[in-house]
């Protein structure tokens, strides 16, 4: 005989399965997934022109908000709901140019990969999960439809195919502590900043290495612990993070100067993480200290910076990557274990 609190939850779930039916049962819409703000949140703050403003934020699967059939509804009603997964430590965040973000997440050791027009999600790990030690950076390559994960601990890239598929991985004997990626379009190869190693490596996406530059100092074309690049049309940009700067290369990967130096004043760093640029050339600059977004011009002045520390819309714990697309900014606020989404407001649309 069932204990009497599990036949009264049976109960109630067998009576709201029936309350289902009988209203016609209900299948649930898909939601907005980045509802507009009661009060929008922009910077600067009025009367400047808006420059940049606050979206949303993904923390886990349910923030797709998908639709749910009668029969899937049916059986929650009565079974309960299906794992709902969320994210522990998101380390870096990119997209593949369309609907989908990958999210490297070093806590939980999988890719997050949500897809904002299915609304379907997905967990990408290599062909045996031990092999994922501590994923820390995604890239994706537009021409072979391709996402590569540096392994921070493992000491190498995984390569997955569009659809997920595991492809292998290299880097191994080349790499140190590889952590940031970016994919050079402009040049067709695969950018990483190697932490461990206090340099910058570069392969072809079939994962030969080409060329390795830098190395532990503080001279310009050196750095100190790197965690970050960004690649731009003609050239790179590298968080040479505990040199407290953001190292200029040019495509050939030859240095051209710094922005910052270490410091508490606007335009200078406290640990210099996430690179990005966005459709007009501006350097966008997380700072994990500061909790906050730097946005430099193309002659490395400041214009602005956003964010503060929090937990709220626009605040941020520690953040860490970075990835612009179509104007959306996606940043890895990674202890408040979400990525927030912002956009770019660019002078035209005011």
């Amino acid at each position: 005989m069932m204990p009497q609190t599990t036949a009264y939850k049976a109960a109630a779930r067998w009576l709201a399965a029936f309350a289902l039916i009988s209203i016609g049962g209900c299948a649930r819409s898909a939601g907005v997934i980045f509802p507009v703000p009661t009060t929008p949140l922009v910077w600067p703050a009025s009367p400047d022109p808006a420059r940049i403003a606050y979206v949303g934020q993904l923390s886990g699967s349910a923030d797709l908000k998908a639709a749910v059939p009668f029969h899937e509804a049916f059986t929650r009603a009565l079974f309960g709901g299906g794992p709902a997964f969320s994210m522990l430590k998101p380390s870096a965040v990119c997209t593949d140019g369309a609907d989908r973000v990958f999210v490297a997440d070093a806590g939980a050791q999988v890719v997050h990969v949500f897809d904002l027009n299915t609304r379907k999600y997905a967990r990408w790990v290599p062909a045996s999960a031990e092999m994922f030690s501590q994923p820390v950076g995604v890239a994706w390559d537009p021409t072979s439809g391709k996402l590569f994960v540096s392994d921070s601990v493992g000491a190498c890239v995984h390569v997955f195919d569009t659809k997920g598929a595991y492809v292998g991985f290299f880097g191994s004997g080349a790499l140190t502590r590889p952590a940031g990626l970016s994919f050079d379009v402009a040049k067709n190869r695969l950018l990483v900043a190697d932490t461990g190693g206090h340099c910058v490596v570069s392969f072809s996406p079939q994962g030969t290495l080409l060329e390795t530059i830098g190395g532990r100092g503080t001279t310009l074309g050196q750095f100190n612990f790197p965690t970050n690049l960004v690649a731009g049309v003609d050239q790179v940009f590298v968080s040479d993070t505990l040199n407290f700067r953001i190292q200029r290369l040019n495509s050939a990967l030859k240095p051209l100067g710094a922005i910052g130096q270490k410091g508490d004043m606007p335009g200078s760093f406290s640990s210099p993480k996430g690179v990005a640029l966005d459709g007009d050339g501006h350097l966008y600059v997380v700072d994990a200290q500061f909790e906050s977004i730097q946005i430099f011009d193309r002659d490395s002045r400041l214009l602005l910076t956003f964010g503060e520390e929090g937990s709220g819309p626009g605040q941020f714990w520690l953040p860490a990557g970075i990835f612009i697309d179509r104007n959306r900014i996606w940043v890895t606020d990674s202890f408040n274990r979400r990525i927030q989404v912002f956009e770019y407001i660019p002078e035209k649309r005011q």
